[in-house]
């Protein structure tokens, strides 16, 4: 049988593995006890280096186990991992054990080294008697390699209960090179009465509600395709722990949200393909970093919720809100902020790429002379903005991504947007929800897109963006699906846009 990447990942996966795990493997000291299928969540790879990758499964009998732990037993299994150059693993390149231990939900996090730069691997774990699915994942080029493409497709808002997953398939079926995640990857909401698909779970506040709420979504086959398929890199935002939270100021007070915040970190960490520095350390978590895909790109990856200061005049959309001006508010933090701007100073890439949040761009929501933004977004930490826009006309190419608002948007930005006059420093990626919010409509709002020349785009349907870097330009398919709210719908393209090299202005293709 002559097995293609697509049909291995797209389907035939199973089957491959378990005829072919008998040799090559070491033996290991684990008689079988009776465990039914470990791997129900999947597997996933992420942030690729031009010489390894994190390699992730986590063990799970049964995903919706009320306490979070999968019904596994609470002890610890060594899990064997293999890595090879070809989808029937023909040729292994790597193997070895982890210990997959019930403090940690039986995660499994391999961090690899010693791989060839710009390589395709395939992986899979076994454990007792049980293979999981293959994942194809890849490295970064060498690091000074600028030729080749990268194709990466980037994805927010997925709402379990909000519609079925189709986007992440379509995703899939691109077969990018890398996936960027940029937050609200899982929703702490209870169950709701208008969801189509059911919630499991109350709403989560201690850890074994987190672990179930993230083993429910891993559960998801569509999920786990585009897990399969390329190496991801991610960031949360505010509902991965509950909405509109800021440093340590829960939406609502609560006395118990610290130790929310770090049952929320714990089993973010337990269920994604990060490197052991994102470990969290109680409520902290490190999880701004950058990313190098050869001279290509520079990803700098934010955390616009661990270390802003609280939302401007109570949160919401509000009008005329001067205490967003102040100079004192960040939504960065100092730290972060400095770490960001000397890479940008100091970056040799074609394109420098923020994975973030919340809308960068000036978004005046209000008709008429008076301005009416989201405190929630960059547009409530105005000094914040100056200064990052700033760094970004230092880069040769800035490009800014974005989630959370659960459509699609472009712009161009400006460094100030106080002046028509302004240059343009960086394009903005806005990406739609993956099924938050529901199917969608047609509304072209109009009204905002001219209050806001600078913005170019817009469109009320569910789905994904899908990008392709060359050293002469960057290309942006903004993918939309016709329905969520009930399961298969295709994907097509509902605008593209293209950024030349040095160009720093969006055109639409």
């Amino acid at each position: 049988m002559n097995t293609t990447r697509r049909s291995v990942l797209l389907g035939g996966a199973a089957a491959v593995g378990i005829a072919a795990v008998g040799t090559g493997a070491p033996a290991l000291a684990t008689p079988n006890r009776g465990l039914t299928d470990p791997f129900t969540l999947g597997v996933a790879s992420g942030d690729p280096s031009a010489d390894g990758v994190v390699l992730w499964t986590r063990l799970a009998q049964d995903p919706l186990a009320l306490d979070g732990l999968g019904a596994m037993p609470g002890r610890t299994f060594p899990v064997l991992w293999q890595v090879a150059t070809d989808e029937r693993f023909r040729h292994v390149v790597r193997t070895g054990v982890e210990w997959a231990r019930p403090e940690t939900a039986h995660s499994v996090h391999v961090e690899l080294a010693g791989l060839r730069p710009g390589a395709e691997y395939f992986y899979r774990f076994r454990v007792q008697d049980h293979v999981s699915e293959v994942g194809r994942t890849r490295t970064a080029p060498a690091p000074h390699s600028l030729s080749g493409a990268l194709t990466m497709c980037f994805a927010s808002c997925s709402h379990y209960g909000e519609g079925f997953f189709t986007a992440y398939r379509r995703l899939a079926e691109d077969q990018p090179d890398l996936v960027l995640h940029l937050g609200d990857y899982q929703y702490e909401y209870a169950a709701k009465p208008a969801d189509v698909r059911a919630v499991a779970g109350p709403e989560t506040r201690t850890l074994a509600d987190y672990r179930l709420r993230h083993a429910q979504y891993k559960s998801d086959p569509d999920l786990q395709l585009a897990h399969q398929v390329a190496p991801w890199l991610v960031v949360f935002d505010d509902h991965e722990v509950e909405n509109n939270w800021a440093d340590e100021v829960p939406e609502a007070p609560d006395p118990d949200f610290p130790a929310r915040r770090a049952a929320a970190f714990q089993a973010y960490y337990e269920n994604m393909p990060l490197r052991r520095t994102a470990r969290p350390r109680g409520q902290d978590m490190q999880l701004f970093r950058r990313v190098r895909w050869g001279a290509l790109a520079n990803f700098h990856m934010l955390d616009t919720r661990q270390y802003r200061s609280d939302q401007a005049c109570g949160d919401g959309t509000k009008v005329d809100c001067a205490d967003r001006l102040d100079t004192a508010r960040t939504i960065t933090g100092v730290e972060q902020e400095k770490w960001l701007l000397d890479g940008l100073r100091g970056s040799r890439a074609r394109w420098d790429v923020l994975g973030q949040q919340v809308f960068f761009a000036q978004r005046d929501l209000t008709a008429g002379e008076k301005q009416g933004f989201s405190m929630d977004a960059w547009d409530g930490y105005k000094a914040s903005r100056d200064k990052v826009a700033a760094g970004l006309g230092t880069a040769r190419n800035g490009v800014v991504l974005t989630g959370d608002v659960h459509r699609h948007w472009a712009g161009d930005v400006k460094e100030s947007f106080d002046r028509a006059d302004s240059r343009n420093v960086a394009v903005e990626l806005v990406t739609t929800s993956i099924t938050s919010t529901g199917d969608g409509g047609d509304d072209t709002n109009a009204g905002v897109l001219a209050e806001n020349p600078h913005l170019k785009f817009y469109k009320n349907r569910r789905g994904y963006v899908r990008t392709r870097f060359t050293a002469r330009e960057l290309r942006a398919d903004f993918r939309v699906l016709p329905y969520v709210r009930t399961a298969g719908g295709a994907a097509t393209t509902a605008a593209s846009f293209v950024v030349e090299d040095r160009g720093r202005t969006l055109h639409q293709a």
